[in-house]
């Protein structure tokens, strides 16, 4: 199946040419999988989750229009508007299902991993602009537990892509709060 098609891409089958779909930090860990696994360093493999699983977990919650209701009217430069519509985004991201095949696909990767704690991280696809960086501004968790703990951390991240921050740097270079999805490793 063709990259673009996937939800999900383990880091031996990623390079820099899928920043598009997992993020420059989803491509980094996936280059320095080949790279150092080749030269006898040990590197986890992992998985990403990639931005066609982020717009399907969108589509399938109805979720696009009612962001773009909640950024109606918002006035980043006012800290109370800036926090309500933040926390009004990120609460649609973390009640959302997500879909249930995409969560039998998580849940078989994890396992094939074997199960084990993870780093759970936010991989922008737009963070690295040549007039804007988003780097640093969305979230990483440690040690995530099982598989449900997976489930809910995946969410986290994903609201990460509307931190008060976030949403104030992209008001500021003026990028569209739903231009750009997040991938998570």
């Amino acid at each position: 199946m063709n990259k673009k098609q996937q939800h999900i891409l383990w880091f031996k089958d990623i390079n820099f040419k899928d920043v598009p779909l997992v993020g420059g930090k989803n491509a980094s860990l996936g280059e320095m999988y080949t790279s150092f696994s080749k030269k006898g360093i040990n590197v986890p493999n992992g998985f990403a989750l990639t931005t066609k699983a982020y717009w399907y977990i969108l589509k399938e919650n109805n979720l696009v229009d009612k962001l773009k209701q909640v950024f109606k009217g918002l006035d980043s430069k006012n800290m109370k508007s800036l926090q309500k519509t933040g926390k009004n985004a990120r609460q649609l991201i973390l009640n959302v299902k997500i879909p249930k095949d995409l969560e039998e696909e998580i849940i078989k990767a994890y396992g094939k991993l074997g199960n084990v704690d993870v780093a759970v991280r936010s991989s922008g696809v737009g963070e690295d602009a040549a007039d804007a960086s988003f780097a640093g501004q969305f979230e990483t968790f440690l040690n995530v537990k099982g598989k449900q703990e997976l489930l809910k951390t995946v969410k986290k991240c994903l609201a990460s892509t509307f931190n008060d921050r976030v949403i104030a740097y992209r008001d500021e270079k003026k990028v569209d709060h739903l231009e750009f999805a997040l991938s998570v490793g």
